[in-house]
């Protein structure tokens, strides 16, 4: 099965469902169900854009990943560097009414599910994840 990796706190945020579209630089033809993989990586500009338009979703991230407000580049998350959901990949877009569309292209996610944290090396754009893994995530 493929995955495609995500800076948090994009994943948390598509996985609790907040988040319909995940943004790319790159289109791609993959349609089909894939794995939400959270990268070691978090996304800080993701809370500016969380603090000015989701005030509430930016709190909720700095309670999740422990964030000190203070202490910006420091993250307390155990939900980073693995699986954290799936969800189906049914369009890609070159635009999309949602506040969470910044192109330039979206993915279009549908039946998007949480999955228990299963640690999993990422890589880049979409990889591939053995069998075995999806069954011990699940």
């Amino acid at each position: 099965m493929l995955a495609l990796s995500i800076q948090q706190p994009w994943p948390w945020l598509i996985v609790k469902g907040y988040k319909p579209v995940e943004n790319r630089t790159w289109k791609t033809p993959f349609r089909g169900e894939f794995l939400i993989h959270a990268s070691k990586t978090f996304d800080w500009e993701a809370l500016s854009f969380l603090k000015e338009n989701f005030t509430e979703l930016f709190w909720e991230i700095i309670l999740e990943f422990k964030i000190d407000p203070k202490k910006e580049w420091h993250v307390c998350s155990d939900k980073m560097g693995g699986i954290v959901g799936k969800a189906t990949l049914v369009d890609c877009v070159t635009q999309y009414d949602s506040p969470w569309f910044f192109g330039p292209y979206g993915l279009v996610l549908k039946d998007v599910q949480e999955l228990p944290f299963y640690r999993y090396l990422g890589s880049l754009k979409f990889f591939e994840v053995k069998e075995y893994t999806l069954q011990e995530a699940q």
